[in-house]
C-alpha cells in the first residue's frame, strides 16, 4: 500500500496541465498497490490528481479544510468538486467554521502527514499567501516524506 497526497497550484496555465497529467500517471503507474490518495480536491492540481488516481485503481481520502468549503469554487469546478466527493472512500472534515488561509494551511498539513509520498505541482516559488504549494511542501519535507516536484521547465503560473 502507497499513501499518496497532493499539493499544487490552481488555475494551472495550459502546458503545466498537459506536464503534471503525465507525470502523476506515470508517478502512480510506480509506486506499490494499492494507493490511497490523500486531496482537498481543490481546483488545478488536486483535481487532476483525483481523477488519475481513480483511473488508476486508487482509493480517494478527502480532506475538507472548512465549513462552507464547497463555496469557494465557480461553478464549473464547484461539479467536478462534488463529482469527485462522491467517488472518495473516506472524507476528512476539518472544523474550522469558514474557509481561508489557516484552514487551507491545516488541510495542506494534514495531507503531508497522512502521506508517505507528496506530489507537488508547484513552480518552486514561494507561497503567495499562508496554506499555499510552499507551505504544504516544506512541512513534508520537515517530516522526511518524499516529495516529487512536478513543474514544466520555462513555464510561468499566472
Amino acid at each position: 500500500m502507497t499513501r499518496i497526497g497532493i499539493t499544487g497550484h490552481q488555475g494551472l496555465p495550459a502546458p503545466a496541465v498537459v506536464f503534471a497529467t503525465e507525470r502523476i500517471r506515470e508517478l502512480l503507474a510506480s509506486l506499490p498497490s494499492p494507493l490511497i490518495g490523500y486531496t482537498s480536491l481543490a481546483e488545478g492540481a488536486d483535481q487532476l490528481f483525483a481523477r488519475e488516481l481513480i483511473d488508476a485503481g486508487g482509493r480517494l481520502h478527502v480532506v475538507v479544510p472548512a465549513h462552507d468549503y464547497d463555496g469557494t469554487f465557480a461553478a464549473a469546478h464547484k461539479s467536478i468538486y462534488f463529482g469527485l466527493l462522491h467517488q472518495a472512500a473516506d472524507i476528512t472534515c476539518l472544523e474550522y467554521p469558514t474557509p481561508g488561509e489557516e484552514a487551507y494551511d491545516a488541510a495542506g498539513q494534514w495531507v503531508a502527514e497522512q502521506c508517505e509520498v507528496l506530489i507537488a505541482v508547484w513552480d518552486g516559488e514561494p507561497a503567495r499567501g499562508l496554506g499555499g504549494t510552499a507551505d504544504a511542501v516544506a512541512h513534508a519535507r520537515r517530516l522526511g516524506r518524499r516529495v516529487h516536484v512536478v513543474w514544466p521547465p520555462g513555464v510561468r503560473r499566472r
